[in-house]
């Protein structure tokens, strides 16, 4: 079976969920909270578990109780944790997670040992990285340990996938140069491309298509993803309907289910359609990987 890598984040989440955001120097109160695992890397290796891949997770957490309850999560959760770092004396991240009735949310992130996940780290894993066929990355590590992991990946032959989030501007040219898939929204393709707001998503991913190897997603939220691969014009893939919760992790859960899927056979299509699936699906409860969906229910949706 394939195996698929993800180097990324572990965050402890607190969200607050209330009807509305308060105003500068407002207090709201009336908030519910509810607290649970976050982190784009782990997010995204939680949903590619359920999805029904074979997932490993490349991290850094910190020696403390929330370091603890990762591993816990990912062993779990059925993730192999032999390429996990502690780094004593550090702090495991955390975010703080602001959500409107509606769905809508905000978002700040103290990184605490997701900023320490160095180089030489990634010099250490190097032979789970030449396992993986599949190596995702994101943007919540320090760029040049995700550089580093995915020259290793393309010395072994392994596809890799970046999440360009969170991104505000143009990214390294030597990390564009190791990416096979690019995965962005709306707001990042745009920081990436150069193009104008009224930029459709069909011509972002065209425009983010320039900046990798094989294929670049655009995903547009309750409106599906399009897809473009090769010198093939891009391609819409609809979301199914849903009714919207919370919108936490629905990026996330589009990565894994997509990485699930794409590592399987290599079919860019049927991944699009899992990673739209998975996305509508995590829309439907509160949190992130707490809301995400088994292989069986991607699937009923998804097809094969």
């Amino acid at each position: 079976m394939p195996r698929i890598l993800v180097v990324g984040s572990y965050n402890r989440d607190l969200s607050f969920v209330m009807r509305r955001m308060p105003a500068d120097g407002e207090t709201v109160i009336g908030a519910d909270l509810v607290e649970g695992p976050g982190g784009k890397g782990s997010n995204q290796a939680i949903q590619t578990a359920r999805a029904g891949a074979p997932v490993a997770m490349l991290a850094a957490v910190g020696a403390d109780g929330a370091g603890d309850d990762a591993l816990a999560l990912w062993r779990r959760a059925g993730i192999s944790t032999g390429t996990v770092v502690r780094k004593k004396g550090v702090v495991t991240g955390s975010a703080a997670i602001l959500v409107e009735a509606d769905g809508r949310n905000r978002i700040v992130v103290a990184s605490g040992a997701n900023a320490r996940l160095t180089s030489a780290d990634i010099r250490k894993a190097s032979s789970g990285i030449a396992s993986a066929t599949l190596v995702v990355g994101q943007l919540e590590v320090p760029i040049a340990a995700t550089q580093a992991a995915f020259a290793r990946a393309r010395k072994a032959g392994a596809t890799t996938l970046l999440n360009t989030a969170p991104v505000s501007g143009k990214l390294p040219a030597g990390l564009l140069r190791l990416v096979d898939i690019l995965v962005a929204n709306e707001i990042e393709a745009r920081a990436l491309t150069g193009l104008p707001t009224r930029a459709t998503p069909g011509a972002l991913a065209r425009g983010l298509r320039r900046l990798a190897r094989l294929a670049a997603v655009v995903t547009v939220g309750a409106d599906g993803a399009w897809l473009a691969e090769g010198d093939e014009a891009p391609a819409h893939f609809v979301a199914p309907a849903t009714k919207v919760v919370d919108t936490t992790g629905a990026g996330d859960a589009f990565v894994g289910a997509f990485a699930a899927r794409y590592a399987s056979d290599g079919d860019m299509a049927a991944a699009m359609r899992w990673g739209v699936a998975a996305g509508s699906l995590a829309c439907r409860r509160r949190g992130a990987a707490a809301s995400y969906s088994a292989h069986a229910a991607i699937r009923r949706i998804a097809g094969a």
